[in-house]
């Protein structure tokens, strides 16, 4: 059989200047190790298999060939449009169209109505039997099994070649994405891991990969795409340091700040760390990966800021993962802090995150419940800066007003070259400028929003709540970002389908 399998790792094909840029620099490196994993099953089933990574370098469906059998399509809920559309195409041509990734277990039902088969959980073994059409047409299916049998990076090579290096070579950005475990120890409500048992993987297997890195592509950045990194931490470290020193490629992780201890620290240095990301999330919730106890507000940001500072003699990099908008947030209080840290730290990156109701978590059941999820907003605007849902303590003109003022701290020329001084290896310092012209794009964004809020009556009762109706404004941003493609799209094709994770087969 011809197999394709494409990875969506953007929502628009029609990009603007800088995203190109950011896109095709920095995006192409969050490929997904599942896809990739596919990729290689389906060949060493027998099949012929082309695989394939858009980051808006044109349009998607041209890099798979044509006369596909079967087309395997892993997409982020921000891409779901671009999916959906993509799905249409294939089945008009007889092919067999089957969604995985983070969207389709999140959404599943939504996405039922445009692919032959929805994937939730998977392994070698469903994709055999998706392949011999053991599976009717319309189905959501999940092996039921946690995944702790990968490919290794060595078969991966051919993927990850296409993927993440340039013009066939590594640059100096380039990551090699690996697994060093799979779910996480914690339950935030808002995380679609949170129900997800930590399993961590074999230790024979991470060494192997990490070897076969050294050995063939010294220098290049691994990343660790675990949820929670490090949750062993002494046995994790073990598996890295057994590499000769000066041997170990620099790595990037995200983990809790409650991991990250101070008599743990040097063990980061040794082995390499180039970049962690922890999550602070709200400065008066989702305090426990933050290891700060029962503190809030400015007894959190005081004993946080002291840890990334510690943090800062170890690992060069750093990014604070922030979420603005939780039902504890009130005021200016939570800008006010947020502000405070960055302007102590310019050398931490801000990862400000509006709060979204994933499908199948505790959060999207309660908000439902409520009745405080916009129904029908696409599942496209299902990311910053985008509201999904009302807020407990905010009205939506308030809450760009705060959204706003941090953004442009976050992305202000002074701090701009606040972290270029910092001393940081070049790639990292490359990485922040992208980043900078990026957020400033979406700071744009928010301010659209925002004027739309006060002049626009029908767009205001819509964020409120208060009307169904879809606001025009949805509609446009679709055709500009996917063109031609928005045309496979009716108005009822935008509208999702909501069905609780309790009903979901």
């Amino acid at each position: 059989m011809r197999i394709g399998i494409i990875d969506l790792l953007v929502d628009t094909v029609v990009p603007g200047r800088t995203n190109t840029v950011y896109a095709g620099v920095l995006r192409r490196q969050y490929a997904s190790i599942m896809p990739q994993a596919i990729s290689v099953w389906c060949r060493q089933l027998g099949h012929d298999v082309f695989y394939a990574t858009y980051y808006a370098q044109g349009d998607p469906k041209g890099l798979l060939p044509d006369d596909l059998d079967t087309v395997f399509v892993s997409a982020y809920t921000q891409a779901s449009h671009l999916a959906y559309a993509l799905a249409k195409l294939y089945r008009r041509e007889g092919t067999v169209t089957v969604i995985g990734g983070p969207h389709a277990k999140a959404f599943p039902e939504d996405c039922r109505r445009f692919f032959d088969l929805v994937v939730k959980e998977c392994d070698k073994a469903l994709i055999e039997e998706i392949l011999g059409g053991h599976f009717d047409s319309g189905a959501v299916i999940t092996s039921g099994r946690p995944l702790t049998d990968l490919p290794s990076v060595e078969e991966r090579m051919p993927e990850i070649t296409a993927s993440q290096f340039l013009r066939g070579r590594p640059t100096r950005i380039t990551v090699i994405p690996l697994l060093a475990s799979i779910g996480c120890p914690y339950s935030c409500d808002f995380c679609v891991d949170w129900s997800n048992k930590y399993i961590a993987l074999d230790k024979t297997f991470i060494a192997d990969d990490l070897r076969f890195i050294s050995q063939n592509l010294p220098r290049v950045f691994v990343a660790y795409h675990d949820p929670n990194f490090g949750v062993r931490f002494d046995e994790t470290m073990d598996i890295i340091e057994a590499l000769p020193e000066g041997q170990r490629n620099p790595y990037i992780m995200e983990s809790s700040l409650s991991i990250l201890k101070e008599a743990r620290l040097p063990r980061l240095s040794r082995t390499n760390c180039a970049f962690v990301a922890p999550g602070i999330e709200s400065w008066n919730d989702y305090s426990q990966k933050a290891g700060v106890g029962a503190k809030r507000g400015r007894a959190k940001l005081d004993q946080v800021t002291r840890h990334f500072e510690l943090l800062r003699r170890f690992v060069p990099g750093l990014q604070a993962n922030f979420i603005f908008g939780t039902d504890l947030d009130r005021g200016r209080e939570p800008v006010e802090l947020t502000r405070a840290f960055m302007n102590r730290l310019p050398f931490v990156w801000p990862a400000i995150n509006v709060l979204i109701p994933y499908g199948g978590t505790p959060l999207h059941e309660k908000y439902s419940a409520h009745g405080r999820i916009l129904k029908s907003l696409p599942l496209a605007f299902y990311c910053a800066p985008y509201l999904a849902t009302t807020l407990e303590h905010y009205d939506p003109v308030e809450y760009y007003d705060h959204l706003i003022d941090m953004y442009v701290v976050m992305t202000s020329n002074r701090m701009l070259a606040r972290r270029i001084l910092a001393k940081a290896p070049a790639p990292i310092r490359i990485a922040h400028v992208l980043r900078t012209f990026a957020m400033r794009q979406e700071l744009a964004e928010q301010r659209r929003l925002r004027k739309l809020l006060v002049t626009d009556t029908q767009f205001r009762s819509f964020q409120e709540g208060r009307s169904d109706v879809l606001p025009d404004f949805f509609h446009r941003r679709i055709t500009q970002r996917l063109g031609s493609y928005a045309e496979l799209l009716s108005h009822a094709d935008r509208i999702p389908i909501y069905v609780s994770s309790t009903q979901e087969p």
